[in-house]
């Protein structure tokens, strides 16, 4: 995608790589996570990312930083959230992509949600587990955003990822392990070895996964 810079530039376009990625990642039915809710977060701060590199807001700099082109706001509450949390230092390239995912990615996901609420596409509900600890669950609003979300994805993967939208979407699908929850089929391990190759092309997906991986080798031990 090619963006502009400006104010309302976003304003009237449909959801954003973050929002799908975060509809691609819920439980239709259960309105909670495939995967493992942290990495997913990981992924909507890529995502976002993402975006803004799309819009020319940001690049990617030396030793993995982000290079913060233009400071002006998009008009989209995801995306200019992500940028605010890039500009407020007033130094270009001084935010390691890694860091930053880890850093933002409860407040992107949180952003994801609000702005999924208000096109009508998930509604909150509270909750409680074993009836002690209490979640979040969204549930699917009037409007089917996800539908058409996985719809794409499905249109994406059978054309081999050719466009550059998609094959950053796959790339975080793979990042963060929901290709294991979404692609089906017999020929799925060579499809998720083809997802795990595009997340080692683009900047941003790699500094995902090498934020995943941290996680499970913490837990491995």
């Amino acid at each position: 995608m090619t963006g502009s810079t400006g104010e309302g530039s976003y304003a009237d376009r449909g959801p954003t790589l973050p929002e799908e990625l975060l509809l691609l990642g819920l439980d239709p039915e259960h309105g909670k996570p495939l995967n493992d809710p942290s990495h997913l977060r990981y992924g909507l701060a890529g995502a976002a990312l993402a975006e803004l590199e799309w819009a020319g807001q940001v690049s990617e700099g030396r030793g993995g930083r982000i290079t913060v082109g233009s400071p002006l706001p998009l008009g989209d509450l995801v995306l200019d959230t992500a940028l605010g949390t890039l500009s407020v230092s007033g130094k270009d390239g001084d935010v390691k992509v890694k860091r930053w995912v880890r850093s933002t990615a409860h407040g992107i996901d949180e952003v994801c949600r609000q702005r999924l609420e208000q096109r009508d596409a998930v509604r909150r509900e509270s909750r409680r587990a074993l009836g002690l600890f209490r979640y979040e669950r969204l549930a699917p609003g009037p409007v089917d955003l996800a539908g058409p979300a996985r719809a794409r994805f499905e249109s994406a993967l059978a054309s081999g990822f050719a466009d550059p939208r998609g094959r950053l979407l796959g790339a975080l699908v793979s990042a963060v392990h929901l290709d294991r929850k979404l692609v089906r089929g017999h020929d799925r391990r060579a499809v998720r070895r083809d997802l795990k190759a595009l997340a080692r092309e683009h900047w941003i997906a790699r500094a995902v996964a090498a934020a995943v991986f941290e996680d499970e080798a913490a837990v491995g031990g």
